[in-house]
């Protein structure tokens, strides 16, 4: 078996490495910019989840009034979609306490590369403009809710 792939095997299966799994020399191309047609495709989000990009992250960030998690995803990602419904739920149960964010990684890698995200899904909490928490991997909304706790 190839080492990239024996990697992958070993891994948590709640985590998507970049970089080793078997779809990256197939996506590599995407990480660096997709196409322009891929940015006509915009993600469906809810109301009350915020997309960022590279160009809104900061703003959005260092205006919140109150912590933002901030969900690190890839469409592939087969864990980052099993999250989805349960950060909308989280979002809509503790609004006003907690602001919800994704940003796409394979969109904006620049901010990923910026705060180190090697692994998806990784959701870290911004409190005051500056990370604060770190989240990697799948969980359910217990877990989830237990490591927020302090921001609720």
């Amino acid at each position: 078996m190839p080492a990239a792939l024996d990697v992958f095997h070993q891994a948590d299966p709640a985590v998507a490495p970049l970089g080793t799994s078997p779809l990256h020399s197939v996506l590599h191309p995407y990480l660096h910019g997709p196409p322009a047609a891929l940015h006509e495709k915009a993600p469906i989000m809810a109301n009350h989840i915020t997309a960022l990009s590279n160009t809104t992250f900061d703003e959005e960030i260092g205006a919140a009034d109150e912590p933002v998690l901030v969900d690190f995803w890839a469409e592939w990602c087969g864990p980052c979609k099993m999250i989805a419904p349960i950060l909308d739920e989280i979002a809509v149960e503790h609004q006003g306490k907690l602001r919800i964010a994704k940003l796409n990684v394979d969109e904006n890698p620049d901010i990923a590369l910026r705060y180190g995200v090697q692994s998806i899904p990784t959701m870290i909490v911004f409190k005051d403009g500056a990370p604060d928490k770190t989240l990697i991997g799948a969980r359910g909304k217990g877990q989830i809710l237990q490591e927020l706790s302090d921001y609720l």
